[in-house]
């Protein structure tokens, strides 16, 4: 029942959105919280001794941590309670309660295939339904949202897609993220059907992603494309891959090829440091520099993007639009806060690349290189744009720490088959 549970809130942050467009009159967001609550319920009465041993991981201790820091902000003077109340579930609360979950329920590499064939799943789906919103046409809700935000999402005269998710930035770099994992695992010891269907998978993923219009998504591949190189210990692959990554950057970078292709076009643009929107991200870092310089401490959760639009609307950080989630976190906890969520962050890349580093079986290696590179990768992105904080990515990622963490057990037990 909890594993299911589980299963079904993977499934559901992937598809809520839709809901709230297509149905309305309700928080559909909320209940993610409400499934967090049954299922946690639900795994304390059933998890067994040595999953809760699990828990005594560096991890676990850093996400306390961090939640500990975000509860503290409830002090900031700069932001009111309701803001932070909002804000904490995303920032602080899902990260902490999702990744005690995966610890508590899941415990197999049954569990790892099925949580990867969910993930792909789900996301290849949102790219079918993205051609879906470029080909044939959008329905009444895709359509009010497009009229809402008709200055992001048309642009010259051209749709940014954005499937099933809140908007086409975070379509994009969740595209470019699956489109890394299922690439990833193609190349791994499996069926050759399996790789057949995820070298599909992964095509339609990288579509998704150039549809979406959203540059910064390339942030998401490319760092991840040369970790997973690298992390497969594969000199032979380490030099063909990494010629082949640096002369697809090239010629986006150098040529006009494929200029005629508006995706690939708009694509090409985020390798240009004169990039008008790159200069915008710019200059909102250069004004907040100096107001920021006496507020070490932030000016409080929720005081800035969505929330602070809604209940700070008196604060000057609120007229502030964040883009990138490390100035999100910079507005919201100061410096301070800041510097403790990048240790948290590296040291967690780290950890991880440590792991995977010293795993010897193949099949294990290729799906934890995966989950490594996605997790680097969106690392990067989201100092373009708030990407890890946002569903669905924040659950593949919390989750990916998970299965992570456990991976040297799993190298010792009973092997899946699912997906080998």
């Amino acid at each position: 029942m909890r594993a299911f549970l589980l299963y079904f809130l993977i499934f559901y942050c992937f598809t809520f959105i839709i809901l709230g467009r297509e149905i309305g009159g309700f928080p559909f967001g909320v209940v993610i919280e409400g499934v967090i609550f049954i299922t946690m319920i639900a795994a304390i009465f059933k998890a067994d001794k040595d999953q809760w041993k699990s828990l005594n991981n560096s991890f676990f201790y850093l996400l306390l941590l961090w939640l500990f820091v975000s509860i503290l902000e409830v002090l900031n003077p700069g932001s009111n309670t309701l803001a932070w109340v909002a804000e904490i579930r995303t920032t602080a609360f899902y990260p902490f309660m999702i990744l005690t979950l995966g610890f508590l329920i899941f415990n197999s590499n049954r569990s790892l295939d099925l949580f990867l064939i969910m993930v792909i799943a789900c996301s290849t789906l949102a790219s079918l339904n993205g051609i879906k919103q470029l080909f044939i046409g959008l329905t009444p809700g895709e359509q009010e949202f497009v009229t809402a935000n008709a200055s992001t999402h048309m642009l010259w005269g051209r749709l940014r897609v954005f499937s099933f998710y809140t908007g086409a930035g975070q379509f994009g770099a969740s595209q470019a993220h699956i489109a890394l994992i299922a690439l990833v695992l193609a190349l791994g010891p499996m069926t050759k059907w399996k790789k057949i269907v995820l070298l599909i998978c992964a095509a339609l993923n990288f579509y998704g992603m150039l549809i979406s219009g959203t540059r910064g998504a390339l942030f998401a591949l490319v760092p991840g494309v040369f970790l997973a190189i690298f992390l497969s210990k594969n000199f032979k692959v380490v030099i063909i891959g990494g010629l082949i990554a640096t002369c697809c950057l090239l010629v986006l970078k150098f040529t006009h090829l494929g200029d005629s292709n508006y995706q690939i076009y708009r694509l090409r643009t985020a390798l240009n440091p004169e990039d008008p929107s790159l200069n915008v991200r710019f200059m909102t870092q250069q004004k907040l520099k100096a107001y920021m310089s006496t507020r070490p401490f932030g000016g409080g959760l929720g005081v800035i993007g969505y929330n602070g639009t809604l209940y700070n609307q008196d604060k000057y950080l609120s007229t502030v639009q964040p883009d990138s989630y490390f100035v999100k976190l910079w507005a919201m906890y100061g410096v301070v806060g800041l510097t403790i969520w990048i240790c948290i962050m590296m040291f967690i890349l780290g950890k991880c690349c440590g792991i995977v580093w010293r795993l010897e079986d193949p099949g294990l290696k290729t799906k934890m290189i995966a989950l490594t590179a996605g997790f680097a990768g969106v690392l990067i992105c989201s100092y373009g744009n708030e990407v890890i904080n946002n569903m669905p990515t924040s659950i593949v990622i919390y989750l990916s720490w998970v299965f992570i963490m456990m991976s040297p057990k799993l190298e010792k037990m009973e092997k899946s088959t699912l997906l080998s």
